[in-house]
């Protein structure tokens, strides 16, 4: 049994969320130059070149990528060696995003949805934890903001639909958004279980590396279609036209019932942020 001290886990949490709202990944970055060079509009290539110089600057200067520096999403995965000791993991984490978003000087974006008055600290943070073995600890902190957030759709397809509904609702569901959700966007995709775990599969797919495809051939091929039929839209960089509406589609699946077809759909936008640490 390894026993790690909640405020170490605080502390991680701080460090990432500071790290994400400020400094966009490598990744993100690779696909938005490649798109550069590829983008057939004026409009959608000088907004590219924006986006990459935000980004650039963001990082240099230490300053959210972003206004909207969204509900702070943890992905946990807990070795089930592992005893946390010193308190309780679930304040840790909320201490480590309060901590992080004053700092950071970053908005504070969270309210009670009925009496929207504001929680002032950007808390609580959506946590999602999970056992595997071993005894360490990953933490993937995915701040969202809720311009994508708000394009999420949920389609639960009859099983006769098949792989063609599966894709039609994706694509549809990118044709709907527009560029409500800043894009280029990264796609993420849930296929099967229950309807809510098709949604969490859908947003954790956003953690993938940017462009990285899916190690299932199927998905990977699936992937690469879906990517080329949204970029052909016409959406475009910020709805303003062209052929670089999306970055990536990232799919994940799991086994569903013989009664049912669910399909998620999460958008990240153009500051896919996303920063991972192990304990």
């Amino acid at each position: 049994m390894r026993e790690i001290e909640v405020s170490q886990v605080e502390e991680t949490v701080y460090g990432l969320f500071l790290s994400a709202c400020c400094e966009i990944g490598g990744d993100v970055l690779t696909r938005l130059r490649a798109h550069l060079q590829t983008e057939e509009s004026p409009f959608g290539r000088e907004i590219l070149r924006q986006l990459i110089e935000n980004d650039e600057l963001a990082a240099e200067k230490n300053m959210p990528i972003c206004q909207d520096t969204g509900m702070a999403v943890l992905f946990m995965e807990i070795g089930q060696d592992v005893h946390f000791t010193g308190g309780d993991v679930n304040e840790a984490i909320e201490r480590g995003v309060r901590r992080a978003y004053r700092d950071g000087c970053f908005r504070a974006s969270v309210l009670h949805p009925l009496t929207r008055v504001n929680t002032k600290d950007n808390t609580p943070a959506i946590v999602h934890m999970r056992l595997v073995p071993g005894d360490g600890v990953t933490l993937i902190a995915a701040p969202k903001g809720f311009g994508s957030e708000n394009m999420s759709r949920l389609f639960m397809l009859t099983p006769s639909q098949g792989v063609d509904g599966v894709k039609e609702s994706i694509v549809e569901a990118v044709r709907l958004a527009g560029g409500n959700p800043c894009p280029p966007v990264v796609v993420g995709v849930g296929i099967g279980g229950t309807a809510e775990c098709a949604l969490l599969m859908a947003k954790h797919s956003l953690t993938r590396e940017c462009g990285q495809p899916s190690p299932d051939p199927m998905l990977a091929e699936m992937e690469a279609e879906l990517l080329e039929r949204i970029n052909n839209l016409g959406i475009g960089p910020q709805g303003l036209g062209g052929r670089t509406t999306a970055l990536a589609v990232h799919i994940e699946q799991m086994p569903t019932h013989i009664a049912g077809l669910p399909v998620a759909v999460n958008m990240q936008c153009h500051a896919a942020r996303h920063k991972t640490a192990t304990i």
